[in-house]
Parts: structure tokens; C-alpha cells; sequence
């Protein structure tokens, strides 16, 4: 891969060799047979609203989203593979799936994991979580992290026979875990305020598609980014290297363009963190952070590059720890509450991809609130993936409990199943 880049942020990345490898084993179980009816390799077509359409063209705008037009295949078929996909799995895998954790969590260990092996595999075959997300301390070098990333991936495709997110935080600037980083050749991109001070949203596109595509030759699938606040507030500096800037139309444009980039090369992006942390004081890593403007105001303003997200084709879209008691009611942090998950992204946006919380290890959480307790709420309000909580095998107990006394229905998981599989089937094919 070819980088250049000057003070202005000006990248050009070459095509990507990638080979992951994805053909299964004669030995893998027969769920793997569905990866071979979810035709071609393509996220989907950006650019495409799905806002205001009649059934019928929502219907085709999904199959545009999902990359279905290409494949000759329809909305149909695809439902019908993730439901017989859904039918076949215990109860047990069907809650793993809503799960992103780190190794660690995962092997119950607490040094960093930097290989996949036997213990993976078990590990993977006692839960088969959704996804894997992993930090710098478990990335030594090009060669580890891929022998790594692709030990996981077969893991999961021989315990579950279902493809798992490999997920990683690379923004670019002061959020990288691999760019700059000694044993591997990526360079940074640097920060996006910077990229969004030049005003030119091919730059912001030229950065994913570059980033995108060390990530892949890598073995992620599945990129924390792009970074959608609108960091308008002077008296606080969390985001200010991080956003694209302070006007929502100009940080819409550099976000899109950032879709479109991720997507070019085959890595699954995330817009975050919704609704828009930029203007709050503090950090939800250390503390609960609030905004207190209205929702009338948080339309205005920080929505906006989330709308622009969804509208290029954005996969996942996460959602922060920001309290919004103007616009919920009370203190409760954004990926804990139905008005912000499903009245908010769902229903008012009409975001029809994956719902993914942030960490709720962060203490905007932690201090507040158990992992049982996240776990359930996040689901309640509408997420569909629940990201690191502290105990994997509390968060399981926490859910089975729920779903035993009616606090968390059937229902609900099939519905935030059907989201993460229709998205696995459709992209985790080549």
C-alpha cells in the first residue's frame, strides 16, 4: 500500500492485496453453508436515502444498502437465510451474538492476548460472541496481528459457524491503535480537525480508504469510525481533535465522504457517537457527560452528520453515554434509552443497520449502572450490540434472567439478530 501525505492531509492508497482466507473447512459444521448463499463481497451502494420511502422502495433501497442488486439476489432471500440461520442456533449462540468483547474478556484472562489458539478456539466454542474488538497491547507487529486476526476469524467460523466483526478503534490522529505504531508500516493520517479544516471532503475520503485498507490486509472487517460530534462547544476540548470541525453542514460532508471511503474498501465502518458528544463537557471514559440543549436544537446541530451517515449507506452507528435531560427526561445515558435508540436513530432517522453501544466499561456507565443492569437497558432501548462489558458470562446470566421474567423479550433479541446477521451474510461473503 502507497501513502503520501502532506501538512494539508493529502493520501492516495493504492488497490489492497487482501486474502482473508474465508473458504471454511470440510470439517466445519453446517451452519457455513449459509455464508455461501449470501452472494459477493460489496457492503453496498452510498448515497442511497433511506428516509420518506413507500415499503416498496425501502424494500429496494435495503437491497441497494445491502449490496443485493449487484448479486442477484433479493431482500427476500437473504431474510430467509438469516431466519433458518436464526432457527438453527441454541439459545446460548443467539445471545453471544450481541456481543463484541475484548480477548481478554473473552478467555477470561487478564494479560493481553496477542495469538488465537487452542484457547480461542474453546473459548469461542463456549461463546460464540458476535465480535472481537482489540487495543494496541494486542497488536505487536503486521505478521502477529494477522496470523491473529485470522486464527479468530476460523475460530469462530469452525465453533459457530457464523463470521465474526473484528473490530478495532482507528480513527486517525490521536485514536490510533496501529498507525505510527513500531512493527507495522502504516503511517497516521492525523487528526481530523485538521482534514476537516481544509474543507475537502475527498481528503476525508482519501484517509478512510486509506485507513480501510491497512486494516484489511490486516484482517479487521469492522472500523470504530467515522467520528460524526460536532465539537461547537469552546469550553470543551474532548473532541476537538477528533471532529471534523464545529459546522455540522461542513462535518456532514467530510463524514459521508468517509462512508464512501470505508466502503470502497470493504471494511465495515461506524458512525459515532450518536447523538453527538462534541458539545459536552468531560469525558464518558471518567465521568457522565450531559448535553442540555433540546431536541429541537440537537436536530439542528448535532444530528446532522449522523442524517449524512445514514444517508451514504453507514453500517453500524454507535451510540455514546451522553445524558440528555431535555430531550429523555431524566439522567439516563443515551445507548440506555428507547427515546434516543429507537424513538431517536430508528424511528425518527429511519436507520435501518446496527445499533452498536459504546464500551460500557466507561464509567459514564460503570459508575452508575452494573453490567447486568447496562446489558439489559441497551438491549430494552434498542441496541443491537453490546460492546465490552466487564464480565461476558454476568452479562449472559443477566440476559437469560431477563428474557426468564419478561424484562427482555424473544422478540427483541430476533429483531437485533436479524440486523447483525442480515449485515454478516451480506458483507462477510466473497
Amino acid at each position: 500500500m502507497g501513502f503520501s501525505g502532506n501538512k494539508t492531509g493529502a493520501w492516495r492508497s493504492s488497490e489492497c492485496n487482501v486474502d482473508l482466507n474465508l473458504t471454511a473447512s470440510s470439517s466445519a459444521v453446517s451452519r457455513r453453508s449459509f455464508l455461501g448463499l449470501a452472494g459477493g463481497a460489496a457492503l453496498g451502494v452510498v448515497g442511497l436515502s433511506l428516509f420518506g420511502c413507500s415499503s416498496r422502495d425501502e424494500a429496494a433501497a435495503e437491497e441497494d444498502y445491502l449490496g443485493l442488486a449487484t448479486k442477484d439476489r433479493s431482500l427476500s432471500d437473504l431474510d430467509r437465510q438469516v431466519d433458518e440461520l436464526i432457527e438453527s442456533l441454541s439459545d446460548r449462540e443467539k445471545l453471544c451474538q450481541l456481543f463484541v468483547v475484548t480477548p481478554e474478556t473473552l478467555m477470561d484472562v487478564k494479560g493481553a492476548v496477542t495469538q488465537a489458539g487452542e484457547a480461542t478456539q474453546q473459548a469461542l466454542e463456549t461463546f460464540p460472541v458476535g465480535g472481537v474488538v482489540y487495543f494496541a497491547k494486542n497488536l505487536a507487529n503486521e505478521a502477529q496481528a494477522s496470523a491473529m486476526l485470522n486464527g479468530t476469524f476460523d475460530s469462530s467460523i469452525a465453533a459457530s459457524g457464523i463470521p465474526p466483526f473484528l473490530c478495532v478503534d482507528e480513527e486517525g490522529g490521536t485514536v490510533v491503535r496501529i498507525a505510527g505504531k513500531s512493527g507495522f508500516s502504516a503511517e497516521n493520517v492525523g487528526n481530523m480537525a485538521d482534514i476537516g479544516a481544509t474543507g475537502d471532503p475527498a481528503q476525508a475520503q482519501e484517509a478512510a480508504e486509506y485507513i480501510g485498507g491497512y486494516l484489511r490486509d490486516l484482517g479487521f472487517n469492522t472500523d470504530f469510525a467515522p467520528v460524526c460530534d460536532v465539537a461547537n462547544n469552546p469550553e470543551s476540548n474532548t473532541m476537538r481533535k477528533r471532529s471534523f470541525g464545529s459546522d455540522p453542514e461542513q462535518v456532514a460532508k467530510m463524514v459521508a465522504a468517509q462512508v464512501m471511503g470505508f466502503t470502497d474498501t470493504g471494511v465495515l465502518c461506524s458512525a459515532k457517537h450518536f447523538p453527538g458528544i462534541g458539545a459536552a463537557v468531560g469525558d464518558s471514559h471518567d465521568e457522565r457527560i450531559f448535553y442540555n440543549g433540546t431536541l429541537e436544537q440537537l436536530e439542528e446541530t448535532e444530528l446532522v452528520p449522523f442524517k449524512a451517515a445514514i444517508e451514504a449507506g453507514v453500517p453500524l452507528v454507535m451510540v455514546g453515554h451522553l445524558s440528555l435531560p431535555e430531550v429523555v427526561g431524566d439522567e439516563t445515558p443515551a445507548c440506555l434509552s428507547s427515546a434516543i435508540v429507537t424513538d431517536l436513530l430508528r424511528n425518527q432517522l429511519n436507520f435501518k443497520g446496527i445499533a452498536i453501544s459504546d464500551s460500557l466499561q466507561m464509567d459514564a456507565i460503570a459508575d452508575f449502572y452494573s453490567t447486568d443492569e447496562a446489558c439489559v437497558m441497551a438491549l430494552q432501548a434498542g441496541c443491537d450490540l453490546l460492546l465490552m462489558p466487564d464480565s461476558l458470562s454476568a452479562a449472559l446470566a443477566a440476559l437469560e434472567a431477563a428474557l426468564e421474567d419478561g424484562t427482555v423479550t424473544w422478540d427483541q433479541v430476533h429483531t437485533a439478530l436479524r440486523r447483525i446477521l442480515r449485515i454478516k451474510l451480506a458483507y462477510l461473503d466473497q
